[in-house]
């Protein structure tokens, strides 16, 4: 057989495969009673213009899913779209002289070009892009329905503005103070927007979250977080004046003996009336306004304030006076807007109490420390212990103090018991053209009155122009003249719109029915929801999936669906990396700039000049550390990029992308198909049946059933490096099968064969149909069963680990090889023996070194 025979090429396979999926619609799906589904999604992309490396990981991962488990007998859904409207389609119409609309759909068409061509098992038939008026009439409709449940509403408030990209940001969007996509100091404003209720939801959405068991935990506690539910009180501090209240929320009610100051917002109504007397204080809230709102801006700021001169009278000590400030670090959006200070227990407060000159008097006392040398310097004490300096709490623990204080403010009728949430309302307003219409009108006779459904949707005019700041349809010459559906009188559309996440945040349950005439199909959305498994970066553990989560929720509350959450299973992926490099000037190379010698020496590709190889890094555009996975597909061929996506790491950590780990994803496809090449003249004809009693045709059976359990296990478990693993083990198994004259080693050898097709198919589905069709078969691999382990051949496959209590041999148990750590665990903790040696000490650790010994801690 000539070496060009043996040799497996890519390109034809790939694009042979490609277009027999596409002619047999092999991967479009309905919905079936009979059969039970399975809903597989990856995060919907931005359409850029160019897929990058972190979109082959993360959507190989959900495709490896989905082939799974539709050979595992599920109707899956596994669809694909566009989250297409945003700020970029805007910047490149104002520096290309280009529409957003066709830049989009120009980068989608390539887009699309570029994720066929790895091979991805997606129904196509549903591909909806956001910014198609097909898509927005239905959110604009359901916008409608919230308005009508009380669940949008438009108030005036104060919002993060981006001065760049000039316009409103959410504060999940204000990373470190800046605009999340600009890079530009975020500053505060007052405008009237629109909001999403998100708080009506705040306890369900929080105590949801313990059901939602296949979310990764993390995940779950940065949600349960930024939800922030605080159970305090509301307290009333007399003003030393007048009777007038300032009201303030605490979790800390405990350390009241140690407040020395209030601390007001900027934007406080109280604060806003001083400034309206005193031109200080007025000048000193405009600084303040140059801060962002976010928490993160607010917590790196320098602490400082404007004394009022304004004073309240402590709740317990009749005689002392606090001085109220009006403090740069004061969210008016949390609790009721003013603090007291207590700057022993709280670092801000500390800080701020140092920069005036203020009382520090330490109130609660660490266990073991002397109450009358304890001293706070540079740092508060925040930890647990007893109370000193308190009056009738000295002595007490934190929470006994909690209540006794609690008891009396409630008794006396200035403090009652509160919940508080960190979570606030979703701003949704976002002042650009390039998002989804908010079909609203605003009458001067009617005021603000719902566009009429009928004249859904409320499309965008494609005659706008980017030659200037701000929002185009603000200057429309045309569009914002409507007659108000109610009066008739000339009245104007509302020229925000909607945040992009609001697109993000449905556009699964679309999927479900992509091409219904309502939002909604209610059959199809029940019968495909939720989500079996999500995967999607941990950047969108808080914004998106949050979002979502209450989406579905005001959905329900307005009847379109039934259910409430909307993502049963999730996983994060790791990110990409690869290698920096710089030149002697400094400046960023691409990796295809650079040559590395067999030392490790790096050069630049044309000059020959040396390289300077820095860290390995999340691939950026910014620091030029990126393949481009077309040049790989075009040069390995996609199964290549897929194997080595897979193999190289447990997928929920950082990659590292190396030419060697490439390399060897294509030798190791090489040697497969050549292996196979060479064994098919011996191997009996597909459909054969099987009868081995042979040792050696035993052993390669079991040593390919023994893989199946395996990968089966791991692809459920998202363990595909393990898998990989695993194949690779049973490839060197099959290469070194030798079956001479035996009739029944050449059966074992093809079962084998197929097997690895079978388990490798997922992770590279055009190597696997090839293979699949040179072994004899008529039907594709992507419509075969996944291959069905024989537990008879794993009986005798039993081993035998040692179990110790404290290092001493107490007895041993059986397991199959590779047994689960906690089955170990479980077996071992149960036998007599090891009972006894525990008696009534408590079990510290067990540690399972992994098919050989137990060794239990006590």
């Amino acid at each position: 057989m000539s070496e060009q025979i043996e040799r497996y090429n890519a390109t034809p396979v790939e694009s042979k495969w490609q277009a027999r999926w596409a002619e047999s619609r092999c991967f479009e799906s309905s919905e079936d009673p009979d059969r039970e589904k399975y809903y597989v999604l990856e995060m919907f992309p931005y359409p850029s213009g160019r897929i990058h490396m972190g979109h082959v990981r993360n959507y190989t991962m959900g495709d490896v899913v989905a082939r799974f488990k539709r050979a595992r007998g599920f109707n899956v859904l596994h669809p694909m779209g566009w989250d297409a409207f945003g700020l970029p389609a805007e910047n490149a119409a104002r520096d290309q002289r280009i529409h957003p609309g066709q830049w989009t759909y120009d980068n989608i068409a390539h887009m699309r070009d570029e994720l066929k061509s790895i091979g991805l098992s997606l129904d196509w038939s549903r591909e909806l892009a956001s910014c198609h008026p097909g898509y927005y009439r239905h959110q604009q409709k359901m916008f409608l329905d919230f308005y009508k449940a009380g669940l949008a509403y438009r108030r005036e408030s104060w919002v993060n503005w981006d001065p760049v990209d000039h316009t409103v940001l959410a504060n999940e969007q204000v990373i470190d103070g800046r605009g999340w996509r600009s890079g530009a100091p975020v500053e505060k404003r007052q405008l009237t927007q629109w909001f999403f209720k998100i708080t009506a939801f705040c306890q369900d959405l929080l105590d949801a979250l313990d059901g939602l068991e296949r979310w990764p935990e993390r995940v779950r506690l940065m949600q349960q977080n930024w939800i922030g539910r605080s159970e305090g009180m509301r307290l009333a501090f007399a003003f030393s004046h007048d009777d007038s209240p300032l009201d303030v929320y605490t979790t800390r009610h405990d350390t009241l003996f140690g407040a020395s100051f209030m601390a007001l917002s900027p934007q406080h109504p109280i604060a806003l009336a001083v400034a309206e007397r005193d031109p200080d204080a007025a000048a000193f809230i405009a600084d303040c306004q140059r801060l962002g709102t976010s928490e993160e801006a607010i917590e790196k700021a320098e602490k400082i304030g404007y004394d009022t001169g304004l004073t309240v009278r402590h709740p317990f000590r009749g005689d002392v006076e606090l001085p109220v400030y009006i403090a740069n670090f004061v969210l008016m959006d949390y609790g009721t807007g003013a603090i007291f200070g207590c700057p022993g227990h709280d670092q801000r407060d500390l800080d701020f109490a140092r920069r005036y000159g203020l009382p520090v008097t330490p109130v609660v006392c660490p266990a073991g420390s002397d109450a009358a040398s304890f001293v706070i310097e540079d740092e508060a004490y925040t930890g647990d212990g007893r109370l000193i300096n308190s009056d009738f709490l000295d002595g007490m623990s934190v929470a006994d103090a909690k209540i006794a204080v609690r008891d009396r403010l409630e008794a006396a009728d200035s403090g009652t018991r509160a919940v508080n949430f960190r979570l606030r309302d979703w701003g949704i307003s976002r002042q650009r053209y390039w998002g989804c219409p908010i079909p609203m009108i605003h009458c001067k006779t009617c005021g603000t009155v719902p566009v009429p459904e009928a004249d859904l949707p409320v499309e965008l005019p494609d005659d706008v122009t980017f030659d200037q700041p701000g929002n185009p349809l603000d200057r429309h010459p045309t569009w914002r003249a409507v007659a108000c559906p109610e009066c008739g009188n000339a009245a104007e559309r509302e020229t925000d719109t909607m945040d992009t996440f609001v697109d993000s945040s449905w556009y699964f349950i679309r999927f479900c029915c992509a091409r219904a005439a309502e939002p909604v199909d209610r059959a199809a959305v029940e019968y495909w929801s939720p989500v079996d498994q999500y995967i999607g970066g941990i950047e969108h553990a808080i914004l998106h999936l949050l979002y979502s989560r209450f989406f579905v929720r005001a959905m329900r509350q307005c009847g379109y669906v039934t259910f409430d959450e909307p993502f049963a299973g999730l996983f994060t992926q790791g990110m990409v990396c690869h290698e920096t490099y710089r030149d002697g000037q400094g400046n960023w190379l691409f990796p295809e700039e650079v040559i590395r010698d067999s030392s490790g020496a790096a050069t630049h590709a044309d000059s020959g000049e040396p390289v300077t190889v820095g860290r390995i890094e999340s691939m950026s555009k910014s620091k030029k550390n990126v393949v481009a996975p077309l040049a790989i597909v075009e040069k390995y061929g996609a199964d290549i990029a897929r194997w080595f996506m897979l193999s190289d790491s447990p997928p929920e950590r950082d990659m590292e992308w190396t030419d060697a780990g490439v390399n060897g994803a294509w030798r190791f496809v090489q040697r497969v198909w050549r292996g196979l090449q060479e064994a098919l003249p011996v191997l009996p004809a597909a459909g054969g049946s099987l009868n081995l009693t042979e040792d050696r045709a035993v052993a390669l059976r079991r040593a390919a059933h023994k893989a199946i359990l395996g990968v089966t296990e791991d692809v459920e478990r998202f363990r595909f490096n393990r898998a990989v693993a695993r194949i690779h083990e049973l490839s060197n198994v099959i290469l070194d099968f030798e079956t001479g004259e035996s009739p029944q080693c050449a059966s074992a050898l093809r079962e084998a064969y197929e097997i690895l097709v079978q388990l490798s198919g997922p992770m590279m589905p055009h190597l696997g149909e090839e293979a699949w069709q040179a072994l004899g078969h008529d039907t594709m691999l992507a419509d075969t069963p996944w291959p069905a382990a024989n537990t008879d051949l794993m009986v005798d496959e039993r081993i035998i680990l040692a179990v110790q209590v404290n290092g001493k041999v107490r007895g041993e148990i059986e397991a199959a090889p590779d047994t689960e750590h906690d089955e170990v665990r479980a077996l071992a903790l149960d036998l007599a023996n090891v009972k006894k040696a525990i008696g009534d000490r408590d079990v510290r650790k067990v540690i399972v070194v992994p098919n050989r010994i137990v060794n239990v801690v006590v």
